[in-house]
């Protein structure tokens, strides 16, 4: 391998990184609001994972994650909730929160958050209900989202 061939590699490698680096805060967000959604019903379904699954790999700004750690982390916070929901709950707000300053990516987690619900064909209140409290976490109104 010729040094420019080693340098475009590292170059590459580098962009990626500074991109992971800028939208992790953002991923963390979502898989925290993908898991209190899907948990909010007391039933974490199938398709509720694959709606996520499909979402960050559809996301310019997500792909650049390893699918294998993201359901490693969903996975983690569902296991949470069989432990402690109220802890569990917690923690994921505490996630989201961290993106409050983002209105953008605030409405689109919301946006995303909303999708998931409905994935296994029945957005049901108690789903709504989560997605209207992560929209009081991140100061949105929730009626912008027909909530």
């Amino acid at each position: 391998m010729s040094f420019f061939t080693w340098l475009e590699n590292q170059r590459k490698n580098l962009q990626n990184e500074i991109v992971k680096f800028k939208n992790k805060e953002f991923l963390d967000a979502v898989v925290a609001g993908c898991a209190l959604v899907a948990a909010a019903d007391g039933h974490i379904d199938a398709s509720e994972k694959r709606k996520m699954e499909g979402f960050i790999g559809r996301s310019p700004e997500l792909q650049v994650f390893d699918m294998d750690q993201v359901m490693k982390k969903f996975n983690t916070i569902a296991d949470n909730f069989e432990f402690s929901e109220a802890i569990a709950k917690r923690q994921a707000l505490n996630t989201i929160a961290v993106i409050k300053n983002n209105p953008q990516a605030a409405k689109l987690l919301i946006t995303v958050c909303c999708s998931i619900g409905a994935a296994d064909g029945n957005f049901d209140e108690d789903e709504k209900a989560m997605v209207r409290e992560m929209c009081r976490e991140l100061a949105l109104n929730p009626s912008d989202f027909e909530l």
